[in-house]
């Protein structure tokens, strides 16, 4: 089985899961076992300092937004530039932490290429390969500029429009559209 992990998944116009509306996935890892990654853009309207102040208890300096990851409750999930703060590689020369004692690395100081995740978005085995076999999803290599992409509700069509630009089939095939695209 190739890996879609450093890929990005493209929710195709049709989608009607709200979760995944219009959005673009970073997948971060993706094997038999099955996948997972972060929605790039979904921003929230809250600061890594208050939601570290109600986790851990303590203050940071660090007024990064927060993003929705996915609809999976899990940990805090990072993204960054920094490989010594890496539990795993994404793509050259961006790097994902979940663990605390990175994290809490990572937020005592301002860093130019952070992203704060709470949630993500993942799937069980098999599952990802299923919706991709319907035409559920468009994908194209990731890139960090993507990644710290700021302009959040521009992503989705400059990616489309990157991505349609390499891909050899329609854009987005409505005759392959799943029979309940919901199940995302």
């Amino acid at each position: 089985m190739d890996t879609l992990a450093g890929h990005l998944l493209i929710a195709p116009p049709y989608l009607s899961d709200p979760n995944f509306v219009n959005t673009v996935v970073l997948m971060i890892q993706h094997d038999g076992e099955g996948a997972f990654g972060v929605i790039l853009n979904r921003p929230t309207t809250r600061s890594i300092q208050e939601v570290w102040a109600e986790v851990r208890g303590e203050s940071c300096d660090c007024r990064r937004r927060v993003n929705v990851g996915g609809p999976v409750t899990g940990p805090l999930v990072v993204l960054h530039t920094e490989p010594v703060l890496a539990e795993m590689r994404v793509v050259d020369g961006v790097y994902c932490s979940m663990s605390a004692d990175k994290i809490e690395d990572i937020v005592s100081t301002d860093r130019k290429l952070v992203r704060f995740y709470a949630g993500y978005s993942g799937w069980g085995s098999g599952q990802l390969e299923a919706e991709l076999a319907t035409g559920s999803w468009l994908t194209t290599l990731a890139d960090t500029d993507a990644i710290f992409y700021t302009a959040e509700d521009d992503l989705w069509p400059k990616v489309v429009r990157r991505a349609s630009g390499t891909e050899t089939i329609p854009l987005f095939d409505t005759e392959r559209e799943p029979d309940d695209p919901s199940l995302n």
